[in-house]
C-alpha cells in the first residue's frame, strides 16, 4: 500500500504539471488579446486551484465502490418512496447494535462538481449528512448504523444534496458481538493514532489497554522555531507525544498502568524490520536509546534493561504485554486501507506476536487513520457518519464493524484531541488561505475544535473497523481466557 500511494502520488503530480502547463499556456496567449490579462487570470486560476483542485484524491470518482462482503452477511433489497423514505422490500429482524449499510447509486449535478454532494438521511428531528467525491458517479455505501427502528419502521428518509440518489439499492446488515464488553488492546504506532481511530471504543469498553509503539519525534520544525536546534526540537516533541500517550487517555477513563510506551523511533519501524537484530535510532533526536520516552510507564518492559531500539527487543516488547493482558480484541492498523509504513509494520508485528504468545484473541478490528487514494476520507464535515472508504478492486478488507458516538462522547473526543500537541500546530498562511476559499467558493466548513484536518476526519458519530480473525499460530498456545488483569 505503501507503493500503491506513491505511486498514484506520482500520476496525481503529473496530471497537475499537465494542466499547470496548458493554464500557463492559454495565459501566455492571453496577452496577444490584452496586455493586463495575464495577471487577473493567474490570480483566478490559482483561486480555482485552491478551492476545488487541491484535494489529494487520487482516482477518478465517477466509477463504482467494489466491495465483497463475506457470505453469511445478510441484505436485503430497497427502495426509496416519493419523499425519499427507505422501504424494505421484505421484512427483516434488526438490532440495536447492527451495522448498517445501504448500497446505493449516486450522480452528481454540476453543482456537484463545485460543492461536495453528500446523501442526507433523517430521523424524526435528527439529520445527518453524509458527502462523497465532487463529480461523483457510481455505488457508494451510505452508513445506517445506530438506525435500526427507523429502517424497520419505514421512518428513515434519505434524501441528497448536490447529487441525485437512485431509487432502488442494498441494505445489508452486519452482527456482531458486544466488543464492548470484551477486554480491549489498542496498538497505536505513534501517540493520537488511539484516539482518532477508537477513542469511543476504548472510553466505553469495559476494560482498555492502550500500547503506543513510537515516540512520533521527527517533524519538529515548529519546536525549531522555539529557539531549539534539530536535535532539541525532536527530544522535546518526542517527550510531550510520550507523555500524551499515557495521559490522554485517562481523560477516556483508560486506568494510567494500563497506557504503556514503547519508545522507538518514529519512521524506523521498516528499518527495523528488515534488521531485526541492528539497532535504528532517531532520525532527527540523535538518540539511539528508547528508555527516555518510557519514563512515564508504570509497568517494565523486556528491553528496559539496555533500550536498544531493535525489532527483536519492540517484538519482545509487545509479546509480554500481550502475555499480561491476554486482549479477548485487538484494535490495530488494518494492512491494506492505512499506508503508513510504521502502520503497515505495526500490523506485521502484531502477526508475529500473536504466533508466539500464549493469547489468542477473538477478533482483530482493524482501523484507518491514512488512506492511499484520498486524504480528505472521511468527507465531509465533522459531526456527521462516516460511509465506506473507496475501493475499487483487490483485497477483501475483513467485515465492518461500526460503533456510534453520541454527541458528548464526540466532543470528548475532540478533547482529547485537543490536548494531544502534535494536532496543536498552527496552519500556514496559505493552509488558512486554502481553507477561507474553500469555505467561500466550495461550501466547506471546519469544526471549532482545533485547526488540523484530523478535528473534522475523526471527530464523528461512527467509528469505523473492519473485523480479521487472528493470524494462525501454534494450536497448544491457544489463550485460556482468564478473568481480568488486576
Amino acid at each position: 500500500m505503501v507503493a500503491d500511494k506513491q505511486l498514484l502520488l506520482k500520476r496525481h503530480r503529473r496530471r497537475k504539471r499537465i494542466g499547470a502547463a496548458i493554464a500557463a499556456a492559454g495565459i501566455a496567449t492571453a496577452a496577444l488579446i490584452a496586455w493586463w490579462l495575464p495577471l487577473p487570470l493567474t490570480i483566478i486560476a490559482w483561486v480555482a486551484h485552491e478551492a476545488w483542485f487541491a484535494d489529494h484524491q487520487f482516482y477518478v470518482p465517477d466509477q463504482d465502490y467494489h466491495y465483497g462482503f463475506p457470505g453469511a452477511t445478510q441484505s436485503v433489497p430497497v427502495t426509496l418512496g416519493e419523499q425519499g423514505e427507505l422501504i424494505l422490500t421484505r421484512s427483516v429482524a434488526l438490532e440495536p447494535g447492527d451495522t448498517l449499510l445501504l448500497e446505493v447509486g449516486i450522480k452528481a449535478t454540476w453543482l456537484g462538481g463545485f460543492r461536495d454532494p453528500a446523501v442526507v438521511v433523517t430521523s424524526g428531528a435528527a439529520t445527518d449528512s453524509q458527502a462523497f467525491e465532487r463529480h461523483v458517479r457510481g455505488c457508494r455505501y451510505v452508513n445506517l448504523t445506530g438506525l435500526a427502528s427507523a429502517v424497520t419502521e419505514s421512518s428513515l428518509r434519505v434524501t441528497s444534496r448536490y447529487c441525485r440518489v437512485e431509487n432502488s439499492g442494498q441494505l445489508w446488515v452486519f452482527r456482531h458481538p458486544d466488543y464492548l464488553n470484551q477486554r480491549v488492546l489498542i496498538i497505536a504506532p505513534h501517540a493520537d493514532d488511539a484516539e482518532l481511530a477508537a477513542f469511543g471504543l476504548y472510553s466505553q469498553a469495559s476494560e482498555s489497554w492502550i500500547v503506543t509503539l513510537t515516540a512520533g519525534e521527527v517533524e519538529a520544525g515548529h519546536y525549531r522555531r522555539m529557539g531549539c536546534s534539530a536535535t532539541e526540537a525532536a527530544l522535546l516533541k518526542g517527550r510531550l507525544r510520550a507523555w500524551d500517550s499515557v495521559t490522554v487517555p485517562r481523560w477516556g477513563g483508560v486506568a494510567e498502568r494500563n497506557c504503556l510506551q514503547l519508545g522507538y523511533f518514529c519512521l524506523q519501524l521498516p528499518a527495523m524490520q528488515v534488521a531485526p537484530d541492528q539497532p535504528a535510532g532517531s532520525r532527527e533526536a540523535d538518540l539511539r536509546d528508547t528508555r527516555l520516552f518510557r519514563r512515564y510507564n508504570q509497568l517494565s518492559l523486556p528491553s528496559d534493561g539496555d533500550g536498544l531500539p531493535t525489532w527483536h527487543n519492540l517484538k519482545n516488547d509487545l509479546l509480554h504485554v500481550v502475555d499480561l493482558v491476554r486482549p479477548e480484541i485487538i484494535v490495530l492498523p488494518h494492512p491494506h486501507l492505512d499506508p503508513h509504513p510504521d502502520h503497515v509494520c505495526a500490523w506485521q508485528l502484531v502477526a508475529e506476536v500473536l504466533a508466539a504468545s500464549v493469547c489468542h484473541p477473538a477478533a482483530l478490528l482493524c482501523y484507518a487513520n491514512h488512506l492511499h487514494d484520498n486524504d480528505r476520507w472521511p468527507m465531509g464535515n465533522a459531526h456527521s457518519g462516516v460511509p465506506l472508504p473507496p475501493k475499487f478492486a483487490g483485497e477483501v478488507l475483513g467485515t465492518p464493524y461500526c460503533l456510534v458516538a453520541t454527541e458528548p462522547v464526540q466532543r470528548d473526543k475532540a478533547m482529547a484531541l485537543g490536548m494531544m500537541h502534535d494536532l496543536q500546530t498552527p496552519l500556514s498562511f496559505k493552509q488558512r488561505l486554502r481553507r477561507r476559499l474553500q469555505s467561500v467558493l466550495a461550501g466547506r466548513q471546519w469544526p471549532p475544535y482545533g485547526e488540523n484536518e484530523f478535528f473534522r476526519k475523526a471527530v464523528r458519530r461512527h467509528e469505523l473497523f473492519w473485523v480479521q480473525a487472528p493470524p494462525p499460530h501454534r494450536p497448544e498456545k491457544v489463550c485460556e481466557q482468564a478473568g481480568r488483569v488486576a
